[in-house]
């Protein structure tokens, strides 16, 4: 492919022009159009093209520079621009299926002209689709072309005002009535109105709304999700019992719509209950295909992780446009120099390649990471949407759950610094509005928060590892995962037992050594956390306050290590595959090496901790 590029198709990927940058493109080592033919592919490519094209001769996405547009005039603009989208018809429900990596390249494109405007389309189209697609059953696909269609605009409504990160605690309501077929949907006060959600503010005419499910006698089957309708879809007026309205201006993001919903006694029919997991029969008996509570629960995480999955990827397109921006002005802007006479770009000083290049060994690792982890979702949905109750498909929503819960962390922690240090490394001129670092950090600042704190999130992929860790020593299992990535975790009395040992820099240079370091990081923290819940258990401590005392120092950096490990894992194996071209070898791997030994730095204390509190003879840590 890279040879048909190369050799003239200059329509997909033309040559830039002549201008400053122009020297350093032409000191690169490896061909820039090969390094985008590897990394996207040639019809993800065209794709791009295809999309970026239409927005750039479309008036409607003319942007007014300098112009502050009010409030309701940009979620006005913002609104019109998605149902534009739609009228494009980039990407069919038949595209999803075929060519799935297309979906986080669309929402990626939109991202790039306007996160607004991305975080828009992704609710209607992959989270409120999503839920309904991979929650629903067959009873359900109407909606689904209804959505493509914008006959209906939806809306994702898990969390409430008093809770959000804790969905056990949820207080929305579903009793069923049989007499007349219907579940009465209701909100006991105003702390349990639904808040946040994206879309409801003043657009979406229909929600996906958690609730709790009752049946006759009051018996509670736990959170369910059910499609409400809101608003009039030609009034946009709002349906009788439902109370819906914008929650106002925020830090960054105006362009959407969030909003809040109380409902007083809503009644919606039997087949509102998105079924997947648990339906409830005319009579009013529940029935589930999951005997199993625990396999319910793991197959039912899927809606909950595509939010986050998604969020992924936009924090990483943020981190794009912010190095971008940042390497591009420091590779034109000069100061300083060996004579008085002479200045240099302040990309030549190894101050400003420490503070930048990181973080650009950082966008290519989190973007393969993001998409491979996007496919990994597509798997379960799928395996959902064909009826899979196997303990697998269980054990698949669980890993994915943990992986999702701790990527979000750490890819829109990773960009909102990036994006700081891009802002400060461009100097004054990085804070003049008009170079968009601003506006993409404060777009980014949500994504820390939305679909779950990072901090709490970190909390369940730490749940996790302990859980399987605890099964091990009481049941003997083996740690296995549909991913595999716990599976290095069976070795790891033997991985605690190794030594590592670097003669020179250039050691360090390929990935597999802070890889193997990792593995060891990740083993001893995982003893160590296990080690002192155990103790604080003994000493009295409840469970939920056991785990309280061991987050801060212990489960925190277990899950991020964790992650980290994940996407350095990924990274090196994708870059060492014998389809790379041999001219992109060299380049690729020094940003696997770069990106891994990053990271690990950041956990410089704990390795020289661990040195010498191994409790095994031998089991000391010589990684640097």
């Amino acid at each position: 492919m890279a040879s048909t590029v190369e050799g003239g198709d200059t329509a997909l990927l033309p040559e830039f022009p002549r201008g400053p940058l122009s020297a350093y493109r032409a000191r690169a080592s490896f061909s820039w159009k090969e390094l985008a033919l590897f990394t996207e592919g040639e019809d993800v490519l065209r794709f791009k093209k295809t999309i970026f094209s239409a927005l750039e001769n479309d008036p409607l996405f003319a942007r007014s520079p300098g112009a502050d547009l009010s409030l309701e005039k940009y979620r006005e603009l913002n609104f019109l621009r998605c149902k534009r989208i739609f009228e494009y018809d980039f990407l069919s429900v038949e595209d999803m299926f075929q060519s799935p990596l297309k979906v986080p390249t669309l929402i990626q494109c939109l991202g790039m002209y306007d996160s607004s405007l991305a975080a828009k389309y992704l609710l209607h189209s992959l989270v409120f689709g999503s839920a309904v697609y991979s929650s629903g059953s067959e009873r359900h696909l109407t909606y689904i072309q209804k959505i493509f269609r914008m006959e209906i605009f939806g809306c994702f409504a898990l969390t409430e005002l008093s809770h959000g990160s804790n969905t056990k605690a949820i207080r929305t309501t579903a009793h069923y009535d049989p007499a007349t077929e219907e579940f009465i949907i209701h909100s006991p006060d105003f702390e349990a109105a639904k808040f946040w959600v994206g879309n409801m503010g003043k657009t979406a005419t229909h929600a996906v709304v958690f609730a709790k499910l009752y049946v006759p006698g009051d018996q509670c089957h736990g959170l369910h999700p059910f499609i409400v309708q809101i608003r009039d879809p030609k009034t946009l007026l709002p349906m009788p019992g439902v109370m819906v309205g914008d929650i106002g201006k925020k830090l960054g993001q105006n362009g959407l719509d969030n909003g809040f919903a109380m409902f007083h006694k809503v009644r919606v029919p039997r087949q509102s209950l998105l079924n997947r997991m648990g339906d409830v029969t005319p009579k009013g008996t529940y029935v589930s295909p999951f005997k199993d509570v625990r396999q319910r629960f793991g197959a039912s995480l899927g809606s909950l992780s595509s939010g986050r999955v998604s969020i992924v990827s936009l924090a990483i397109l943020n981190l794009k446009l912010a190095v971008a921006i940042a390497l591009r002005f420091s590779a034109t802007r000069r100061q300083f120099g060996p004579t008085e006479e002479e200045e240099i770009p302040v990309l030549e000083y190894p101050m400003q390649q420490w503070r930048l290049l990181p973080y650009l060994a950082a966008v290519y690792a989190l973007d393969h990471f993001s998409k491979s982890l996007f496919l990994d979702l597509v798997e379960l949905q799928r395996g959902l949407a064909s009826g899979d109750r196997s303990a697998r498909q269980a054990e698949l929503g669980r890993e994915i759950h943990a992986l999702a819960s701790a990527s979000k962390p750490l890819a829109s922690w990773t960009t909102q610094q990036g994006i700081q240090e891009c802002r400060e490394a461009c100097g004054g001129h990085g804070y003049l509005a008009m170079n968009r670092l601003g506006v993409l950090r404060d777009d980014n600042d949500p994504n820390c928060t939305y679909e779950g704190d990072n901090n709490i999130l970190l909390q369940q992929t730490s749940n996790y590892l302990l859980g399987l860790l605890a099964h091990q020593v009481q049941d003997g299992a083996c740690f296995r995962s549909p991913l595999k990535s716990v599976d290095f975790l069976d070795a790891y009395p033997g991985i605690l037992d190794q030594k590592f040992e670097v003669s020179s820099v250039a050691d360090c240079l390929d990935s597999a050594v802070a890889l193997a370091a990792y593995k060891w990081l990740v083993c001893y923290l995982l003893r160590e956390t296990y080690q002192k819940l155990n103790q604080e258990k003994r000493s009295g401590s409840s469970d939920f306050e056991a785990r309280n005392k061991c987050q801060v120092s212990h489960g925190r950096p277990l899950a991020l290590a964790f992650v980290e490990l994940t996407v350095v894992q990924r990274f090196h194996e994708h870059v060492h595959q014998p389809c790379v071209p041999p001219s992109l070898r060299a380049v690729l791997g020094r940003l696997s090496a770069l990106y891994a030994l990053w990271s690990l730095s950041r956990h410089a204390a704990l390795l020289y901790r661990a040195e010498g509190r191994c409790s095994c003879p031998g089991r000391r840590d010589r990684s640097s």
